[in-house]
């Protein structure tokens, strides 16, 4: 080869492929370091894209994750004022059938009627459990839905009864005789506003229909009766819930029903009991075990808006779960009225009416329990789909973009040889110019 000096090509080719092997080593070196096959779009465009989506999704479903435990630490909130409510309820239960026992005076009814203004008292409070300064069992975070009425369906009676049938004549639902004779008395009690109205009659020629118009304070402003007759579907239906959808008797079968004369948590009425005495004042249990059996199928609901809570737990936008919440104050549970009026116990009457009123409420907390405690396991068993999802697309993008360190490794020490081997073969190639310019000393 001859020796030149101005274009010196062993050189100029020995340090091109030093600098590629520099670069190929500094690619190694980064690949090494950050433990990352690609850790720029020079590296792998489509693969960076890829990679770069999948770690949106990993981080919106991570975002998931704790929005649905956030929701779940909230549901645990309103559980507990719930649950709270239900144990008060127990308690003024055994309060009010201690209160209906005659062996108490009018005195004990009064000391008892004390402990139930309290207890009723804290269930407002519990009503007002907060989370993050969010109310949640007070009747704000109701689903939207039309203003409802109650509706208490008797299933006991003949399905041949209606509201124009005499008492002595009415039926069990097995067709058997009540044994309801005109001389008996017929005692009516039921729970509006916190108020118990009670009356008292006897039952002659009277028909169902007379129990209505009996009723103390009834009228337009209080209750009516209705036959729920027809065919065996059309005449099993009783009315519409808060959501606007059918509901039906128990059975199936035609039923009567009575129901507020208006709609809303105001109008509400509860603990309705009728009570059947012979001449002797013995209760008539037979009779009473079917007449007496009117129970809530349809609670009264204010009109609201959507006003429901909204769990975001998805990436995409309305991938969520809406959690609407019963309100759970006394007003709503029929404890209490507008005017700050308290159920009563104060005589015997109005403590008997009063255990099938708190029967109602403890049913209506019960339901809205249930359907926290429902939310609380589909939250459980979201928040384990977010983090199974989270860690296969971890998995999928730890394939695409994460390095295998034992092969670059290898790749390393390989460019690291090749670029000594440069940098020894250049200085070797500059050797033939330092020959030549030593012929020129």
């Amino acid at each position: 080869m001859a020796m030149v000096v101005k274009n010196n090509m062993s050189a100029v080719n020995t340090l091109n492929t030093l600098n590629k092997n520099q670069s190929a080593l500094s690619q190694s070196l980064q690949k090494v370091s950050s433990g990352m096959k690609i850790n720029s779009a020079g590296d792998d465009a489509s693969g960076y894209a890829i990679s770069e989506r999948m770690r949106v999704q990993i981080r919106s479903l991570d975002q998931d994750n704790q929005n649905t435990q956030n929701g779940n630490s909230m549901m645990r909130t309103a559980e507990g004022a719930v649950a709270s409510t239900v144990e008060i309820l127990k308690t003024l239960k055994e309060k009010v059938i201690n209160a209906a026992n005659d062996t108490n005076t009018d005195e004990d009814r009064r000391t008892i009627q004390k402990e139930i203004n309290q207890m009723v008292d804290q269930i407002d409070d519990n009503a007002l459990a907060t989370y993050n300064g969010k109310y949640l069992v007070d009747g704000s975070r109701n689903s939207i839905g039309t203003a409802t009425c109650t509706t208490l369906t008797n299933n006991a009676l003949s399905t041949a009864s209606a509201w124009g049938s005499a008492l002595t004549t009415l039926q069990s639902r097995q067709n058997e005789s009540l044994n309801i004779q005109s001389t008996d008395n017929v005692t009516i009690s039921y729970v509006r506003q916190g108020r118990t109205y009670t009356t008292t009659f006897s039952v002659g020629t009277s028909t169902l229909t007379d129990i209505i118009g009996k009723t103390a304070f009834n009228g337009t402003d209080s209750l009516k009766g209705s036959d729920l007759v027809g065919g065996t579907t059309q005449g099993a239906w009783i009315g519409l819930d808060k959501a606007g959808n059918s509901v039906y008797t128990a059975d199936n079968k035609t039923a009567l029903s009575i129901n507020a004369a208006g709609a809303g948590t105001t109008f509400q009425i509860s603990a309705f009991t009728i009570g059947i005495t012979d001449n002797t004042g013995a209760l008539r249990k037979t009779a009473n075990t079917s007449l007496d059996n009117f129970n809530e199928r349809i609670r009264a609901e204010n009109k609201s808006e959507d006003n429901a809570l909204v769990l975001q737990t998805g990436v995409k936008s309305n991938q969520a779960i809406k959690v609407s919440m019963t309100d759970m104050r006394s007003l709503a549970l029929g404890m209490k009225g507008t005017d700050g009026s308290v159920i009563s116990v104060q005589t015997q009457d109005k403590a008997n009416a009063a255990i099938n009123s708190i029967d109602s409420a403890l049913q209506k907390a019960l339901d809205e329990q249930a359907n926290i405690g429902a939310v609380q396991t589909r939250l459980r068993y979201t928040a384990s789909n977010l983090t199974t999802q989270s860690e296969n697309v971890q998995n999928s993008e730890s394939t695409i973009r994460d390095a295998d360190m034992a092969k670059e490794m290898t790749e390393y020490t390989k460019n690291n040889v090749l670029l000594q081997a440069a940098q020894s073969m250049l200085a070797q190639a500059n050797q033939n110019s330092s020959a030549v310019l030593s012929l020129l000393r």
